[in-house]
């Protein structure tokens, strides 16, 4: 067997017409019990959990083999799942899902997911992209076991499970609640049909952080924009936009004041207008702009028009990350808060600047903030796909991963692995002093 070692976000097309994933762990004393499972889902078909069996779907005691030309065309994607009643996997040593061609016996992936107190964990996915399957490690889970993967997708469980066993978790940053009514009011401002979204979308961003320990967490949430040349077909398609949007639920429901500090870059970084609730049309259609080239190559600023757009030619189209991290780093030292601030950074890669972002992150390690880097896209991310395992830091403040397509990320998905770190940061951060 010759599997492909993967990392967590990593993924790899599958040519095979049919796989077996195949879990193993070390079994002792102690060690709980692990079933499997698997999870369909697609647009135009709600979730299916499968224990047993499903057209295409065979659930065995140690995995799960899937005939990829036998499923249903509805189905666009089957999470593979370990559980266990015990715990949480994180006791099961050893960890390991195998993905194999289930016709040839040929190895084709590993991911060792490394979990903790999580009872239900995708080990990974398959996928459906451009007409052909993909494997994707995933390494995300839920501590109140299939329950949580019933809310987080939406549908009920045939019947309840048994009270899940708490773990220990990192106890939330204190910090003003909400009032039943706050921020009704700006809300009602939206459209219908974003409205909707929103409610929902935020309902999805709660039980991410609460199945990470986080629920009642406050925190001040910046967005970065990658703005080059290389971002525009994303820009033009709204991909962008849906991203911004997705974002301001995040905001909504960590942020004190449900508001949104945001900064634009490419050769150079722009402060964009706060983004607030009420605003949230408008404001996509003013300031979600890809960069320019200036005439001759020359760089003029220019002052913000009296709707606060900026001079996207005195942006540029090149990448240099570090300049805007150094901006948004100064930003944080010239305006504390007592709440920590995670920084949603997206970029569709084109890194080259290395060292100077190295050296810009590791000096903000003993800074407030938290830096969560999205990659859009298949582009080269440089240092920041390294920087987990760069040793030196006192607390890892830096989280990223990559999808191939944003827009077909569902909301539940694209959260729990947009929050997944940020809560252990602040525990770690809590316990170096950095935090109060």
């Amino acid at each position: 067997m010759t599997e492909t070692p993967l990392a967590k976000g990593a993924n790899l097309p599958i040519d095979a017409a049919a796989v077996r994933a195949a879990l193993s762990w070390r079994a002792g004393p102690g060690v709980p019990a692990v079933g499997t499972a698997a999870l369909l889902l697609g647009p135009d078909d709600g979730p299916r959990l499968v224990r047993t069996h499903a057209p295409g779907v065979l659930v065995r005691p140690d995995g799960v083999d899937v005939d990829l030309a036998a499923l249903a065309p509805a189905v666009q994607r089957v999470l593979l799942l370990a559980v266990t009643d015990g715990a949480g996997l994180g006791a099961v040593p050893g960890l390991s899902l195998l993905l194999g061609d289930a016709r040839t016996g040929a190895g084709l992936a590993r991911f060792d997911p490394e979990p903790g107190a999580e009872r239900a964990l995708v080990c990974g996915e398959l996928y459906r992209r451009d007409g052909r399957w993909k494997f994707r490690a995933v390494g995300q889970g839920w501590t109140d076991g299939l329950a949580g993967l019933a809310v987080a997708h939406g549908f009920a469980l045939p019947e309840p499970e048994t009270p899940p066993v708490q773990a220990p978790v990192p106890s939330p940053l204190p910090g003003p609640e909400l009032t039943a009514g706050q921020g009704e009011e700006e809300e009602r401002a939206l459209p219908v049909d974003m409205r909707k979204r929103l409610s929902l979308r935020k309902q999805q961003v709660a039980v991410s952080l609460r199945k990470h320990g986080a629920q009642g967490l406050v925190a001040r949430v910046v967005l970065v924009l990658d703005a080059s040349g290389s971002m525009a077909g994303l820009y033009h398609r709204g991909v962008v936009a849906d991203v911004v949007e997705r974002m301001a639920a995040v905001a909504a429901q960590l942020d004190a004041d449900r508001t949104m500090q945001a900064w634009t870059f490419a050769t150079w970084p722009a402060r964009l207008p706060d983004l607030r609730l009420s605003e949230l049309p408008e404001w996509l259609g003013r300031h979600v702009r890809v960069g320019e080239i200036s005439l001759f190559g020359r760089r003029k600023v220019r002052p913000p028009l009296p709707d606060g757009r900026v001079d996207m030619k005195a942006v540029g189209v090149n990448n240099d990350e570090q300049k805007v991290i150094a901006e948004v780093r100064a930003h944080v030292r010239e305006n504390p808060t007592a709440e920590p601030t995670l920084v949603l950074f997206f970029s569709d890669g084109g890194v080259y600047r290395n060292s100077e972002i190295e050296q810009q992150l590791r000096a903000a390690v003993e800074e407030p903030v938290f830096w969560q880097f999205v990659g859009l896209g298949h582009g080269d991310y440089g240092v920041l796909e390294r920087f987990d395992t760069l040793p030196g830091r006192r607390v890892d403040n830096v989280g990223f991963f990559a999808v191939d397509d944003i827009s077909t990320l569902p909301d539940p998905e694209l959260y729990d692995r947009l929050l997944s770190e940020f809560p252990q940061w602040v525990a770690a951060a809590r316990r170096a002093g950095i935090l109060r």
